[in-house]
């Protein structure tokens, strides 16, 4: 981070130059001692304290903090211990931090952060929103956006209220169990759009610039169905151009803009006879390990810059790559 300090006297006013330059002095080593570099707080949850997420939390920690890194930020990161108690234990002494963690977990965490320092992810009130399907779902029905109907008979798609991903989802002909809901079985291409919305609320009245989300990315899903129906996530392929590009990034625009998404969120998408949207996730996402090896711009610019209102345009896009959710990323 660099500052500008200009001050007029030790050059141009014989008078006030020695007082001038004292205060020069002054200023110019506490920023050089102090403020020159930028204090980030990383708290990636599944890591230490998730083993089934573990792989997929490090490998987008990873992706993150090389981007932060080379932008010249200092990084703190929890260690093993209470995830609650470290976040409050760091946070206050980082200039801003930003929360990985499961959907049903994550609301607990990014409230925490926010109490201690600038946010630059989804503001705590929206990640609880979004961490139920049932009730983001509505939400977005009632805005004319296409979601997946209820559904009580035949073929369909289970999935718990709170949830990460595809964990827990499955194509059964049974009945929801306790904290699931049924949803009507779309045959379809997967895709997500990764999207950095800038800043909604928190500092408004400072940051809030109007600027619509800035999409990253269309990424193809790779999804697999186990022999028991079970759904697993595999990774993907960005970027991709399907043929209704223009209508898919649109959906997860106004999705974004409807739920008060902020700072990078992925809107989960099946393509059929609409763009049905299934899934909202509003913090970092494995797609994101693909994006960061082919796009010209660092997320951290990125993430900073959006979380006051000013994010970018556009970003720039060199080939293609396939990504795993253990972070591995092969050109194409």
């Amino acid at each position: 981070m660099k500052i500008l300090l200009a001050e007029y006297a030790t050059a141009h006013d014989p008078a006030l130059a020695p007082e001038g330059a004292a205060m020069l002095a002054v200023l110019k080593k506490s920023f050089e001692t102090k403020s020159s570099v930028m204090k980030i707080l990383l708290a990636e949850y599944a890591t230490a304290h998730d083993a089934a997420l573990a792989p997929e939390g490090a490998a987008m920690l990873a992706v993150i903090k090389k981007s932060f890194e080379h932008c010249g930020y200092d990084i703190e990161s929890p260690g093993t211990g209470d995830f609650a108690a470290e976040i409050e234990r760091i946070a206050p002494t980082c200039d801003m931090g930003l929360v990985i963690a499961p959907d049903h977990l994550l609301a607990r965490y990014t409230q925490i952060l926010e109490q201690h320092t600038n946010n630059i992810g989804c503001g705590f009130m929206t990640v609880a929103l979004c961490a139920n399907k049932v009730q983001t779902e509505k939400i977005l029905r009632l805005h004319g956006v296409a979601v997946p109907a209820e559904a009580r008979e035949g073929t369909k798609v289970i999935k718990p209220v709170k949830g990460c991903g595809a964990l827990g989802v499955r194509i059964s002909a049974g009945d929801p169990g306790a904290g699931e809901f049924a949803q009507q079985y779309i045959e379809g291409e997967h895709f997500s759009v990764s999207l950095v919305a800038n800043r909604v609320i928190g500092d408004a009245c400072l940051y809030f610039s109007g600027k619509p989300p800035l999409v990253l990315a269309v990424n193809r899903q790779y999804i697999e169905t186990g022999k028991d129906g079970s759904f697993h996530y595999l990774g993907g392929e960005t970027p991709v151009h399907p043929l209704r590009e223009a209508e898919i990034t649109n959906v997860a625009k106004k999705v974004t803009e409807v739920l008060g998404c902020q700072g990078y969120c992925g809107i989960d998408v099946v393509v059929a006879d609409k763009v049905y949207v299934v899934d909202v996730n509003p913090r970092i996402t494995t797609s994101l390990i693909g994006i960061t090896a082919c796009m010209e711009e660092e997320i951290a610019d990125i993430l900073v810059a959006s979380s006051k209102g000013q994010g970018p345009d556009q970003v720039h896009l060199a080939g293609s790559a396939r990504f795993d959710t253990c972070g591995k990323v092969t050109r194409l």
